[in-house]
């Protein structure tokens, strides 16, 4: 079957007519080619070729969808979705794009998974996959009160967030990007790489007063990978990041306040003069709150001081010292 699937050209399909009885068979030799349980390479770059086809051809194409969705199974479905790449060789045309708003419609969640898989894994350096993953922002907000999420869809839909980034999302707004990430519930384990989910995370979070809805374990994820890779290296931006020292410390948001006073440290050494804008009163009343936090800031710092192979920075260890002082003398 998969030889067949392979000499079959692209044109049977532009060229189907109407016919019913040519229109079934073509969709049961699909469906029997699910069944197959040795699927080559080359038979993912004929059935996503189909995929185009299909949706230019779609105004006379009663049972097109259907057509659609068991080509995206038959190359797609069988793949290790935690495999970052796959080998097939995948070209994209124009009529490829119209397919997010297709499948993203029908609610088949594991159809969306499909799509998704075939602009995530492509070659490293697919630029047309993964500027197809612009059209998704949209659809992907709030689609987890639509369809529930399988573990190869949101492992998926993790990967997208990556690939598209921060900027990618701007024009669906803030909350309902916030509340697609909340619902993931991403993991230092989840994502292929933790420098660019730490950029989507650093950017939505210093993007809106909004951010403070960000779930904690996203604060956690940021500090512990600023801590142990000072390479990561981000411009510092100290009145806004300061600001967001204020905006936890008024919204009491203890364990957040913990996390981004690890962040604005491992960014800060050696950099600037704190003086009296610093952060000593928020790191005092913090300290007051959460005694642990005490300790916790040291070890990040010593994480990221063995990391980039330089000393603690004086002016933490002046602030650091000042702000347990004042906590222990004071009180809760």
């Amino acid at each position: 079957m998969g030889r067949v699937l392979h000499r079959l050209p692209n044109a049977v399909l532009s060229a189907i007519d109407g016919a019913t009885t040519r229109r079934a068979f073509i969709l049961h030799m699909l469906r029997d080619s699910i069944k197959l349980e040795y699927r080559p390479e080359y038979l993912i770059e004929v059935v996503y070729g189909w995929c185009s086809v299909i949706y230019k051809n779609h105004g006379r194409l009663q049972d097109w969808e259907s057509l659609l969705f068991a080509c995206l199974e038959i190359g797609f479905r069988h793949l290790d979705f935690r495999t970052g790449l796959i080998k097939a060789r995948l070209t994209h045309t124009e009529h490829h794009r119209g397919l997010a708003d297709v499948v993203f419609k029908s609610q088949q969640s594991e159809s969306i998974a499909d799509l998704l898989h075939a602009w995530t894994s492509t070659r490293k350096y697919d630029e047309p996959a993964h500027e197809l993953l612009d059209f998704c922002p949209a659809h992907l907000v709030g689609l987890h009160n639509l369809v529930p999420f399988s573990p190869r869809l949101r492992r998926l839909i993790i990967r997208s967030v990556e690939l598209i980034g921060h900027k990618g999302f701007e024009g669906v707004g803030v909350e309902g990007f916030i509340g697609l990430l909340n619902h993931l519930h991403v993991t230092a384990e989840d994502v292929d790489h933790k420098f660019r989910w730490a950029d989507v995370l650093l950017d939505t979070i210093r993007s809106s007063e909004e951010t403070q809805h960000l779930s904690h374990w996203y604060w956690e994820f940021l500090v512990e990978f600023a801590a142990s890779e000072p390479r990561w290296v981000r411009p510092l931006s100290f009145t806004h990041d300061l600001q967001i020292i204020t905006s936890l410390t008024e919204a009491k948001e203890w364990s957040k306040l913990e996390s981004w006073m690890g962040i604005f440290w491992t960014f800060l050494p050696g950099r600037l003069d704190l003086g009296k804008g610093g952060p000593g009163h928020s790191m005092t009343l913090l300290f007051r709150q959460r005694p642990g936090a005490v300790q916790r800031l040291e070890q990040w710092m010593e994480r990221w001081s063995q990391g980039a192979r330089k000393d603690i920075p004086e002016s933490f260890k002046k602030a650091h010292e000042q702000a347990r002082e004042a906590a222990q003398r004071d009180g809760p």
